[in-house]
């Protein structure tokens, strides 16, 4: 019996406001409040509040047949107790149901795993505690930031007490296999893989109101019926996206939100198929091959590699310097430069510096706030300089307090 995993994720950055080179020194807030807030509520009618409505009467129409698995970053958390907790309360009246699961991330949606295993530690637990806070879930299930992925990262995920993770189904990996079938990572012992089905992932997120293509419009039962074509050679078909992927990126007037009201009645006319949580679909299926990945993966564009944030040298500086001030962050013990040194680490800030494909409208400019990655770039280096500035000085403020202390030790 096929199972369909849906899994959503939810994420909303904290936006730099435009700093410039004269506010250094003298401004020592840097974001964009009034953006952020605005952003938020432009979300949360148009997709969050909607989907999530559809989504609990989808699951009650189906008497908790139909399923589904979320990750919501810890700063969209943030966002939404202080501008929308009609939003938050929405995500918690479907975790009553118990047809929903959240599952596991890091807190700041970051690159960390690429530069400190200690910080990426740190803001998993920090996610998960706030999963726990809030829908009283403790995550079983993880998946990195925009499914970076590779061996070494299931590997210590595995450590971590978690039974499966998230990944892209990427052909140059996958070879001539499916995706439809959970693998075990390469040099792992328990841990299971979900691979991303892409193509049908993609046929709702990015091709649903193309015109220019041939499937235009798509219906529920058409839909469907690619879906049970996996019976017989697949028996977990794993459709991550983007939330925003309904009301947002596919406007109501294409007729996504009636395409999502059909689609699990016309996936389940199909006797042999169902929908699960990513935890029961791990339970309930066994690996039937290894994924090796030796080097990074994701889900982000054409490459499905690391390029969306690391492949220039705007990217790579700013992201450089930002976890190189690890130590001494950490060692001023201040809970306020802590808490901001993380949330610079957001991936979305280097997405914004991306140059591959900004002159042809794609995706990284849709999403940007800035007129081009140089003015993101500007922006957040004015802003790091700013704060290591602050960071230097918290320290040199420490300073006296821990040569005091040693003086007052007793000798032996």
């Amino acid at each position: 019996m096929p199972s369909v995993c849906f899994y959503f994720q939810v994420h909303q950055p904290f936006r730099l406001k435009r700093y410039s080179f004269f506010d250094i020194g003298r401004d020592h807030f840097y974001e964009d409040d009034e953006k952020n807030r605005l952003i938020l509520d432009k979300v949360s009618e148009k997709c969050y509040l909607k989907t999530n409505r559809k989504m609990l009467e989808l699951i009650n129409r189906h008497k908790g047949k139909f399923k589904i698995s979320y990750s919501i970053s810890g700063v969209a958390i943030e966002q939404f107790e202080k501008h929308r907790p009609d939003v938050l309360q929405s995500f918690v009246d479907l975790a009553n149901t118990g047809c929903v699961e959240f599952i596991s991330e890091t807190y700041y949606h970051s690159l960390s795993f690429i530069y400190s295993k200690n910080e990426f530690r740190r803001q998993v637990e920090m996610h998960k505690a706030k999963i726990k806070q809030h829908f009283n879930q403790v995550p079983k299930v993880f998946r990195n930031t925009e499914l970076i992925y590779n061996n070494e990262v299931a590997s210590v995920v595995e450590k971590m007490g978690f039974k499966a993770i998230l990944c892209e189904g990427v052909d140059r990996y996958l070879g001539d296999r499916t995706p439809n079938f959970l693998y075990q990572p390469a040099g792992t012992l328990k841990i299971k893989a979900f691979l991303k089905n892409y193509r049908l992932s993609d046929d709702i997120a990015f091709r649903f109101s193309d015109r220019n293509w041939a499937e235009w419009p798509l219906q529920a039962d058409t839909f469907a019926s690619w879906v049970h074509k996996v019976a017989g050679n697949g028996e977990v078909v794993n459709l991550f996206m983007d939330y925003e992927t309904f009301g947002e990126h596919q406007w109501e007037e294409t007729g996504i939100f009636e395409f999502l009201d059909h689609l699990p009645m016309e996936i389940m006319k199909h006797k042999d198929f169902d929908f699960k949580t990513l935890s029961e679909a791990a339970d309930m299926y066994k690996v039937r091959d290894i994924y090796d990945v030796p080097d990074y993966s994701s889900w982000a564009d054409a490459e499905r590699d690391l390029s969306a944030w690391l492949s220039n040298a705007m990217e790579k500086e700013a992201a450089g310097r930002i976890y190189k001030l690890e130590e001494k962050v950490i060692s001023t013990m201040n809970p306020d430069l802590i808490e901001f040194w993380g949330k610079l680490q957001t991936s979305d800030h280097f997405y914004y510096m991306c140059t591959k494909f900004w002159s042809d409208g794609d995706v990284h400019k849709y999403f940007s706030p800035y007129d081009s990655p140089y003015d993101a770039y500007i922006y957040y280096m004015n802003v790091l300089a700013d704060f290591e500035t602050t960071v230097e000085e918290a320290l040199q403020d420490i300073k006296p307090v821990k040569k005091a202390s040693r003086k007052k030790e007793p000798t032996t």
